[in-house]
């Protein structure tokens, strides 16, 4: 055998022993390609060895990356979320992107979906065969007051209102900040480094625009500097709103964010009560592929 063939064969029996892991890339919380918050979802996460999950979701670069297993419980699958710096327990717009990809195949009204936060039921509403929305019950929500308020609202360089500034946490956390105005929240320019020394958890900053709530949520604690739609944020935003007067409860509230990075969301949140409160959106399946480690 010459040197070459050798190394011919040394490759091709390399390639041989690698996992071929599938995926799919869904755009959501939007109904147009190329916007809305990617989501990678790897269908069929069995073979995959534990130590490569976060280096796929750091690969990917995305905000979350999600991995499907059979279900433990009651749920129709399991899947585990991680984003390029750590697991979730919970994040909304990956349950809704791993409904839509997920709930085409297995032609399903609602499909329930294990999460380290308990389980989340996703209604599906079609036109035809087609899934054209999905709205999730989210997982239960605590608060409380953010007790480094000035020096945050320093660090945005904006100017708040006479709102609380409070924490919420359902699976990531999230700082509430009111704004006086939609353009205030579209010109804020954070430090990140700053802003990451400051809180591990996020800050959603938003203002009301007309009929809508303009939104602008950073998390450079877990190497996302801006979220394009954020849907752990809409569900706790709907409940801030309502407890303090600014809307009621049951009352849906539509969120616009991500234009400033490119990528335009729209997501909508009713609390029926400071327990139970429902997000929803639109996705579109954009691409498929497979790695091979």
């Amino acid at each position: 055998m010459t040197d070459d063939e050798e190394s011919h064969r040394e490759a091709n029996d390399s390639l041989a022993s690698m996992g071929r892991f599938r995926y799919a890339v869904c755009d959501v919380f939007t109904d147009v390609p190329l916007t809305g918050n990617q989501v990678a979802v790897f269908t069929d996460a069995r073979e995959i060895p534990e130590r490569q999950l976060q280096d796929l979701a750091r690969e990917l670069k995305f905000s979350e990356t999600v991995f499907v297993y059979p279900p433990a419980a009651d749920g129709h699958v399991m899947i585990r979320i991680f984003t390029p710096a750590q697991e979730l327990p919970f994040a909304g717009h990956p349950i809704l992107g791993t409904a839509f990809v997920l709930g085409g195949p297995l032609q399903l009204a609602e499909i329930r979906l294990e999460t380290g936060a308990g389980v989340v039921p996703v209604r599906l509403e079609r036109e035809g065969p087609r899934i054209v929305y999905g709205a999730m019950r989210q997982p239960p929500t605590t608060w409380e007051l953010f007790d480094r308020r000035d020096e945050l609202i320093a660090l945005l360089g904006a100017e708040a209102t006479d709102l609380p500034i409070e924490l919420y946490r359902q699976g990531p956390g999230h700082v509430l900040v009111e704004l006086a105005s939609a353009d205030a929240v579209a010109a804020l320019l954070p430090e990140f480094g700053a802003l990451a020394r400051l809180l591990a958890e996020g800050v959603d900053c938003f203002a009301r625009d007309g009929r809508r709530w303009k939104s602008r949520v950073f998390v450079p604690g877990v190497g996302v500097d801006e979220d394009p739609a954020t849907g752990s944020a809409a569900g706790p935003l709907a409940i801030h709103l309502a407890r303090h007067g600014r809307t009621a409860f049951g009352e849906e509230i539509e969120i616009a964010q991500g234009a400033e990075i490119g990528r335009p969301s729209t997501l909508y949140a009713t609390a029926h009560s400071a327990e139970d409160v429902e997000v929803g959106g639109s996705a579109v399946i954009v691409a498929r592929g497979e790695f091979q480690v």
